[in-house]
């Protein structure tokens, strides 16, 4: 573990703040919140549950002790309605803002509901945390923010034209994060999130995640399918490095590394077709039958990327970003939960 998120935890142990992650039922935002509870912080989570779970925060209770859950105060409620923002932000210090809309091809077919939670919502996240004068507003930008641009390996200062309504929202909501913090002397962070993946990451529905779903598939030995030739490749970041960006961003003292964007990726690059090898080898360890098993090829999928990777020089040199988990230990750490969870 980095020295400096290592002392970043030992310093939250002892010296409790009050978080409000917004998605907190969500894949990253539970994650969040069994660290930070973990760490014998106060929380508030705030969500509607439209594409996180229940179950999720039941598993982090189950993880945490009892002391450490009477931490944690949990709000039913959409960032749609913005005093439903404002109650939610009231007495908080740092703001953990996961909450939206995720997926390209639901971007595609419903436009207008991306819009509403990834753009809308933010900015009422932006205002209630405005008014609450919170210490730092870290929020959840996206690697579909440098569109068409076809350099490799993506450098924050450079993007091109965005690739899909998903990918606009997100534009947008780094063009308001940069708005507020010159009229509003307001400290914003965005993390661009390159495929994260990890424990309680949902397999089920048209827009899971690759990685869940292949794992789904190979355990219950369905076919699994590839967009493409299979060639297409993402930098793939395990949770743990996600959490580690969002603690250090939040906390980060140097001025100038606010109202900044960061990549947060681990800086390396799979194809699918890797990737489906290495799901497949762990998942044979167990279902001997899924070592013969081959992916089905179709047609690419509207508005993705051929290639992505990131450079993360940036977040290394400011917030002190070290990313522990490649692909490869992430699928190990990931792959035992996968297992118990999604058979």
């Amino acid at each position: 573990m980095p020295a400096i998120y290592q002392n970043l935890q030992t310093k939250l142990t002892t010296t409790p703040y009050t978080w409000l992650i917004t998605g907190v039922a969500g894949f990253i935002g539970s994650n969040l919140l069994e660290t930070l509870l973990k760490l014998n912080q106060r929380v508030i989570g705030l969500d509607n549950f439209s594409t996180g779970f229940q179950h999720n925060l039941d598993e982090v209770q189950s993880l945490v002790s009892q002391a450490q859950w009477q931490n944690f105060t949990f709000i039913k409620g959409d960032i749609s309605n913005l005093e439903t923002c404002k109650d939610a932000c009231n007495g908080v210090d740092y703001v953990l803002h996961q909450a939206a809309l995720g997926s390209v091809p639901r971007s595609i077919e419903d436009p207008i509901t991306t819009n509403l939670n990834n753009i809308s919502g933010h900015l009422n996240m932006l205002v209630a945390a405005r008014d609450a004068r919170v210490k730092r507003f870290v929020y959840a930008a996206s690697s579909s923010t440098y569109g068409d641009h076809p350099d490799l390996p993506k450098v924050e200062d450079t993007i091109g034209k965005p690739l899909s309504p998903y990918a606009v929202t997100k534009v947008v909501n780094e063009l308001y994060a940069e708005v507020f913090a010159k009229t509003y002397n307001f400290k914003a962070i965005g993390l661009r999130y390159f495929n994260i993946f990890g424990r309680r990451q949902d397999p089920n529905g048209a827009y899971a995640a690759v990685i869940p779903k292949w794992f789904v598939g190979l355990i219950n030995n369905e076919t699994v399918f590839i967009n493409g030739d299979g060639e297409t490749s993402r930098d793939f970041c395990y949770i743990d490095n996600c959490v580690q960006a969002n603690l250090l961003a939040a906390t980060v003292r140097d001025e100038a590394a606010t109202n900044q964007v960061y990549n947060i990726a681990f800086g390396e690059r799979t194809t699918l077709n890797q990737l489906y090898s290495h799901i497949k080898g762990r998942v044979a360890a167990s279902n001997p039958a899924a070592q013969n098993a081959e992916p089905q090829y179709r047609d690419f999928r509207a508005g993705d990327v051929r290639h992505s990777l990131a450079d993360i020089a940036k977040a290394r040199a400011l917030i002190g970003y070290e990313p522990q988990f490649s692909v490869i230990r992430g699928l190990d750490r990931a792959a035992e939960w996968y297992m118990k969870n999604l058979g």
